[in-house]
């Protein structure tokens, strides 16, 4: 032995039925404190298909969905790591898990809504004007809560 110890390696994985409770209480965390809306757990079963996982100790430690718009973008949504396992990179890799599908189905925009700005400029977003996602905005934000007061800001993904 050299004294070293290897990093943890989490697997990515779609998420099962039996996923949904440990994505709901992790999405509910960060929606409580106000950083995601909140979504009820009829709307993870629906979109079940959308969601990946990672999973650790008998627990979802952290998800993230990808949701069509049009033939041409898609939204990274509710991603969420698990407060005891950020700064592993987890985040990363389940954008770059939906970054690889949207561009295996011929999306050529990724775009999501997002207060860690920072994080999605290291993954090759930038930040753009709400105007620009007019699919976004009339698609689902036209029926959010926070639609005349948004203060997320919109970043997006060219993956051609």
């Amino acid at each position: 032995m050299n004294g070293t110890t290897q990093p943890v390696r989490y697997r990515i994985r779609p998420a099962r039925l039996d996923d949904v409770g440990g994505i709901f209480r992790l999405l509910q965390f960060y929606s409580d404190r106000g950083i995601l809306l909140p979504r009820p757990e009829s709307d993870i079963y629906h979109s079940l298909r959308d969601f990946y996982v990672i999973h650790a100790q008998d627990r979802i430690i952290a998800c993230a969905a990808l949701l069509i718009y049009t033939k041409e973008l898609g939204e990274v949504r509710s991603l969420a790591v698990d407060p005891e396992y950020q700064n592993l990179g987890l985040g990363y890799q389940l954008v770059n898990q939906l970054e690889e599908d949207a561009r295996g189905i011929g999306l050529t925009k990724l775009m999501a809504l997002t207060y860690v700005v920072d994080f999605f400029e290291k993954l090759g977003f930038r930040v753009v004007e709400m105007n620009q996602l007019p699919e976004k905005v009339w698609g689902a934000c036209i029926n959010c809560p926070k639609f005349q007061r948004c203060d997320e800001i919109a970043v997006l993904k060219y993956l051609i």
